[in-house]
């Protein structure tokens, strides 16, 4: 304790002293009462005079209740100047104080004591010095907030330690772990920086308190799994202890992601290399071969090398050569096409009939196009065999059965869009009306023959248009000769 040899003197000369100090300062005697306050203590109080503080401890505690950061409220002899008074020495004790009459207003102070001593040693002058932190605890506490309220994974190491005070939400989820298994545990029992890309730089930072620059770890979980991260620390002071905040963004659903479309594209090639109709992805501007698999060099006795990094239009595969751009205008309008017709050059010169599918696909980071090309040579020459053999026959089918005539007819002929349609399967008006139309009237003479009117004509025609799958007079008298149909009437 401090003695004071002339109190009188030194009294005057402490407050001079400590009138323009920040710190708040309130004097008081060894019997309780406020001798003096600067102007800083005042304004910490709300108040503009010193008596406006109490007479002394029990008027200061009906002024201002005192509670703790836990809401725990202060008895009077627990008041800072009652504990001083008592002999107490204390430091940063912090305190919220709140004006009795208004309930809205209050600072939070961190307080010390200071004991002054006479000549003979006996404390008579009691100080207390306290500073206003209500800034600072309010900036602790919006914080506070926003750490635990940010969905970024976040904890917080202290340096001295290395041991986590504080972890959010974000973090929890991301691992796992709960807020027991983590707080209070050290760097060395949940290593952040497991695996970490650059370890050394990171150890090292830590050691000294700078900032920890991002890289990738593999963070250890609870249930023995493992999390690709992306890791960095910042330097930050938390309760004036220093701290080392790391923060986290999670980079395993990337690596899902990752290993899918690796495991993807593995299907791909394969699915790729081992089809057995001829397949080659070029460029979407270019048309640039990438690659080819073997059914291709099979049909066309390209080899790969030959051609991979050539434009279709140098090997000129197709025929005709406007088939690659009327497909690219295809492209450009839609993502692929299905089924052309087209025929397919060989390397020695030669042609083969096929059917050309193609779909944008991207490939990598550029967008390409996979050609699938059918070979449809011998289907189409067998085909051709075919309708000779039927053209030869129908020549003469005076001694078919009208059945086999009709379906060697369908054969010849046939309708894509509807199922072939025999005569039988015609009714006796729609026979009739065939007929007519066969000897080649108009509508008004068939009408009046039949004894109906044109309307109920026309709808019979159309009847019969709809079922052998023609739109045109001239194509429906066809398809009755083609089937050997009687150009005579039936009987009614």
């Amino acid at each position: 304790m401090a003695t004071l040899r002339n109190q009188s003197v030194d009294i005057g000369r402490l407050r001079q002293i400590i009138a323009g100090l920040s710190e708040g300062v309130i004097l008081a005697d060894d019997g309780g009462a406020i001798l003096w306050a600067n102007d800083a203590a005042l304004r910490m109080h709300g108040v503009a005079e010193v008596e406006a503080l109490g007479d002394n401890v029990t008027g200061y505690a009906k002024r201002f209740q005192l509670r703790y950061r836990n809401n725990h409220i202060l008895g009077k002899k627990d008041y800072p100047l009652a504990r001083v008074i008592a002999g107490e020495e204390f430091s940063e004790v912090i305190v919220e104080v709140t004006p009795a009459a208004d309930d809205d207003a209050g600072w939070l102070h961190q307080v010390r004591s200071l004991a002054l001593s006479d000549e003979k040693g006996k404390p008579d002058l009691f100080v207390l010095v306290m500073q206003d932190v209500s800034l600072r605890f309010e900036a602790e506490q919006r914080f506070e907030q926003t750490f635990n309220v940010n969905p970024a994974p976040a904890l917080i190491c202290r340096l001295a330690d290395h041991r986590y005070v504080k972890v959010n939400q974000g973090f929890l989820d991301m691992t796992g772990f709960t807020r027991d298994e983590v707080l209070g545990q050290s760097l060395y029992d949940i290593d952040v920086l497991q695996d970490a890309a650059d370890l050394d730089t990171a150890k090292e930072r830590l050691r000294e308190g700078r900032t920890i620059p991002q890289m990738q770890a593999d963070l250890s979980l609870p249930d023995g799994g493992r999390k690709l991260v992306i890791v960095a620390g910042q330097p930050i002071e938390l309760d004036e202890q220093p701290c080392m905040l790391f923060s986290f963004a999670d980079l395993e659903p990337r690596r899902q992601a990752e290993n899918q479309l690796r495991a993807s594209e593995e299907r791909f090639v394969k699915t790729f290399r081992l089809a057995p109709v001829g397949m080659i992805i070029t460029t979407q501007d270019d048309h640039c071969l990438c690659d080819v698999n073997d059914a291709f060099c099979q049909l066309t006795d390209h080899s790969a090398d030959e051609v991979t990094g050539q434009a279709l239009a140098t090997i000129k595969l197709w025929e005709p050569a406007s088939f690659l751009k009327e497909a690219g205008s295809v492209l450009a309008e839609r993502s692929g096409f299905r089924g052309r017709d087209v025929r397919v050059r060989t390397r020695d010169g030669g042609f083969v009939d096929c059917l050309v599918s193609a779909e944008a696909i991207p490939l990598g980071d550029a967008m390409c196009v996979l050609w699938v090309i059918q070979d449809i040579h011998e289907r189409r020459h067998s085909e051709l065999e075919l309708i000779t053999a039927i053209e030869a026959v129908m020549k003469d089918t005076n001694w078919f059965s009208r059945t086999v005539v009709e379906k060697l007819a369908n054969l010849r002929s046939p309708h894509p869009h509807a199922a072939p349609v025999e005569v039988s399967e015609l009714t006796r008006r729609e026979k009739e009306v065939l007929s007519l139309l066969c000897e080649g009237g108009d509508d008004v003479a068939i009408a009046k023959e039949m004894g109906v009117s044109r309307n109920t004509l026309r709808n019979h025609i159309a009847r019969v248009y709809q079922k052998i799958g023609v739109n045109r007079r001239a194509a429906a008298i066809l398809w009755a000769r083609e089937r050997g149909f009687p150009l005579a009437r039936p009987i009614r």
